[in-house]
């Protein structure tokens, strides 16, 4: 759990709410252009646990991506096999042995401002999950996905368990939509892994 979405000034991030009717279409362009121009193994890990509503937006993604079974990335954090604060180190380690030289895109729950809630935050570098609870978390990720579910300054734990489902569902279907897409764009080639298809700009009509 990311308690404070702490975006540094030099990375490029995008912030819209998931009610966004563009978002699917604003936030994947913007991901991808922080891919790398070799071809790269795509991880997704979903940071967070089911035993608290607000943190489980992370799990919840991880399941949907799975529902609808990626072509060109792996996905780790689901609700059946959460990546969380005990496990997270193993996770990262396991995932390098297993991927060379993954690029890896993270996604996890935060708190925030009343006027942030509901907003999905896409930024390139890493997450920095426990961050405001100084917990020793190692970062992970190339470019990570935060959704603001709650407000943030007092009693977060809290505030995370008395989080609406509601709210962190739709924000969860929207992330994984948003990878869903992204996968969309990669194409197998004769080398592993994937590589990014070039997008055709459409002609004005």
């Amino acid at each position: 759990m990311n308690l404070k979405s702490r975006l540094s000034q030099k990375n490029e991030a995008i912030r819209m709410l998931h009610t966004d009717p563009t978002l699917i279409d604003a936030i994947p362009e913007r991901i991808v252009s922080w891919f790398p121009k070799i071809p790269k193994e795509y991880i997704v890990v979903c940071v967070g646990t089911d035993r608290s509503t607000g943190d489980a937006l992370g799990p919840l993604t991880g399941t949907y991506l799975m529902d609808k079974k990626l072509k060109h990335m792996t996905v780790y954090g689901t609700l059946h096999d959460p990546v969380h604060a005990t496990n997270l180190e193993d996770y990262i380690t396991f995932i390098h042995n297993q991927h060379k030289h993954p690029f890896i895109i993270a996604v996890d729950a935060c708190l925030g401002k009343t006027s942030s809630v509901g907003q999905i935050i896409a930024c390139e570098g890493a997450l920095k999950p426990g961050a405001a609870l100084n917990k020793p978390l190692p970062p992970i990720g190339d470019v990570h996905i935060t959704g603001v579910v709650n407000i943030s300054g007092f009693m977060e734990y809290s505030v995370l368990q008395n989080t609406r489902l509601s709210i962190v569902v739709e924000m969860a279907k929207k992330i994984a939509n948003v990878i869903d897409t992204i996968d969309q764009q990669l194409t197998s080639s004769y080398v592993t892994p994937a590589v990014l298809m070039q997008q055709q700009k459409k002609k004005p009509i």
